[in-house]
């Protein structure tokens, strides 16, 4: 039940955008137990005024084709699991579309499961 919003500086084409959204799915499938055909992911594209990332914050050196993925999930994955996470993500990103590692920002936020409805004014887990 991942919620994915991926940002990104617009001008990438559609296949770039495919592929980034492709790439964040199969890393939450395989590495964070997420079921088949969970997939909710949105992708926003700004101008560069609109991305203001550190371009060197931590010693890492972003450049402006940095893209913040900023996933909404339940608690419970261990530490272990968002580091593969987070490797997968960033070296398939890295081989798929180019991207180089260090452009890779990712942030998890964790939810109680009752914090989410996937329609009809429910609460399908709580």
């Amino acid at each position: 039940m991942p919620f994915v919003r991926i940002d990104m500086v617009e001008g990438k084409p559609e296949t770039y955008r495919k592929t980034v959204g492709d790439t964040i799915y199969e890393a939450l499938r395989t590495q964070m137990n997420v079921p088949e055909n969970d997939r909710f992911i949105v992708i926003t594209e700004h101008s560069p005024e609109e991305m203001m990332i550190s371009p060197d914050y931590l010693d890492i050196q972003r450049s402006p084709n940095c893209i913040v993925i900023q996933i909404t999930l339940n608690t419970g994955r261990t530490v272990e699991m968002k580091k593969a996470f987070y490797h997968a993500v960033a070296y398939g990103l890295h081989e798929r579309v180019g991207l180089r590692l260090e452009d890779v920002f990712i942030s998890l936020v964790e939810v109680p499961k009752e914090n989410w409805s996937f329609g009809n004014g429910e609460a399908q887990y709580a």
